[in-house]
Order: C-alpha cells, then sequence, then structure tokens
C-alpha cells in the first residue's frame, strides 16, 4: 500500500512511519493544526510581555509605590499576571514573573521585584 504525505498527498518514500514527504509539509501542517490555539498563548504572552515591561520601568531600585492611574496609563491590563503569592498575614500579591504588585489604599500600588 503506497503511502501518501498528510498535506501535499504526493507518496512518500523512506521509513515505514515517515508521515509527511519533507520539511517543508511537516511544519505547513503543524502550523495549519495548531493555528488558533498559537494565536491565543502570542495574545496572552504578548500582554503579559507588556505588562512585566510597565511594572520593571517603574521599579528600577526594588520596591516602589505609584498609582492605579499611572499604571493604567501606561496600558497596564490588571487581568494578567503570572502567579499569586500569599503572605502569612493574608496579603495577597499579584505577581508577573519576579515582579510583583500589591494593592493599597486610594488606588495606590506598591511595585517589588523577587529575588
Amino acid at each position: 500500500m503506497a503511502r501518501t504525505c498528510l498535506e501535499c498527498k504526493q507518496k512518500i518514500s523512506g521509513r515505514t512511519d515517515k508521515k509527511f514527504c519533507c520539511d517543508h509539509c511537516r511544519n505547513t501542517y503543524n502550523n495549519r493544526l495548531n493555528r488558533d490555539s498559537k494565536n491565543l498563548i502570542r495574545n496572552i504572552n504578548n500582554k503579559l510581555r507588556k505588562n512585566y515591561r510597565i511594572l520593571s520601568g517603574l521599579n528600577p531600585n526594588g520596591k516602589t509605590k505609584t498609582t492605579k492611574m499611572k499604571l493604567l496609563e501606561k496600558g497596564f491590563d490588571f487581568e494578567y499576571f503570572t502567579h499569586l503569592y500569599t503572605t502569612r498575614s493574608g496579603t495577597v500579591y499579584y505577581f508577573l514573573y519576579d515582579f510583583g504588585y500589591l494593592p493599597l489604599d486610594n488606588d495606590v500600588y506598591m511595585i517589588v521585584k523577587r529575588d
């Protein structure tokens, strides 16, 4: 039985478990297959990266305070963060990799860098 490429349907020669005739067909097939999920992941990573750049730009010394308005003006999106950190006292920090922020009173935020 003749085997055919999953992408271009041409005849395949070589190994018995081979599914594609060339690297181009393999890449095209997999890119088409994963297109939707890659776009979602790419968009989320872009938002996380932008938030990270904003926090690192506002916090050159390891710990500082800023306002919610200043974060929003720079394009910060509060819905995107990588993880939460809860202290023993119950205080919740929102982290983007190694930069975190803590909501304080009157729309003030403390930005910290974790070592």
